[in-house]
């Protein structure tokens, strides 16, 4: 699409910002990162304190900047509540009590990741449903939140809308459920045979980042510390890429303006349904 319409590319990938994380993100290779031009691509460093609301001012900015000379951008990522706050903007949360969080890392130390999925499920039923439940910083953002304000996270969220000086359009691509398995199963083999394995031992010794508590690099984070064999982490990482895909899939599926296209269609599909939206020529 960016090579149609001779445009840039965003990035929308909350894991893929960092530079110090290549293969487990699956990062754009050289050669299509020499195709297009591609912004928010290990433009920060795990150690970088970065959070979604300082991406929406950055994003925000180089849409502006870009649309100068352009009429259309591409943004292009998987990770939801980042596409929300470019869209829509940030949501607003109120101050919390850092004892609250102080509490829930204490009991999440003590009773595992398990403590903190029981707490927000009873918690917050509804964001429950589509966090990352393999993620303790969303999950004790998600309670310290829901614990301090005495109301649900899942009720402040896409409650700010911001004006933007942009129409987007948004497409969303998919496949069955089988395909879409066999091909993260066949992905994480080739990330195994390209060097994950070396590249999660590299960031080990700094593995309670937020920044890495990311599927792909936690599971060999396990084997390192001996509760893993290795064959089980890859199984692992398997089959919690499975999961966050389902996820990935119920987020955007919520949302009525996506417009669906198989990831085999014709790109002239998606180009004339482009074309419909702003009364142009394919």
């Amino acid at each position: 699409m960016a090579q149609h319409y001779n445009c840039e590319v965003i990035s929308c990938d909350s894991r893929q910002f960092f530079k110090e994380m290549t293969i487990g993100t699956a990062v754009p290779t050289a050669e299509e990162l020499a195709f297009v031009q591609h912004y928010f691509i290990h433009n920060k460093s795990i150690f970088d304190s970065y959070t979604v609301g300082d991406f929406e001012k950055e994003a925000i900015a180089k849409l502006e900047h870009l649309f100068e000379t352009n009429d259309y951008a591409v943004m292009v990522g998987g990770s939801g509540l980042y596409v929300d706050a470019v869209l829509k903007g940030f949501d607003e949360f109120p101050e919390v009590n850092a004892e609250i969080r102080a509490t829930l890392i204490e009991n999440y130390e003590k009773s595992g990741i398990e403590y903190l999925q029981t707490e927000l499920q009873k918690a917050d039923p509804k964001y429950f449903g589509i966090v990352d439940k393999e993620n303790p910083q969303r999950l004790m953002r998600a309670l310290e939140v829901s614990i301090g304000s005495g109301k649900p996270y899942s009720s402040f969220l896409n409650n700010k809308q911001n004006p933007r000086g942009f129409t987007p359009i948004l497409m969303g691509l998919e496949t069955d459920r089988e395909s879409i398995y066999d091909r993260i199963n066949l992905r994480v083999d080739i990330m195994m045979t390209e060097g994950l394995l070396a590249e999660a031992e590299k960031l080990y010794p700094n593995k309670n980042l937020n920044a890495l508590q990311t599927v792909g690099y936690r599971e060999l984070f396990s084997y390192f510390d001996g509760e893993f064999t290795l064959d089980f982490a890859v199984s692992e990482i398997k089959k919690n890429t499975r999961r966050f895909a389902k996820r990935q899939l119920t987020w955007f599926k919520k949302n009525e303006n996506v417009e669906w296209f198989d990831f085999a269609d014709d790109d002239k599909n998606i180009i004339a349904y482009i074309s419909s939206i702003v009364n142009e020529k394919p």
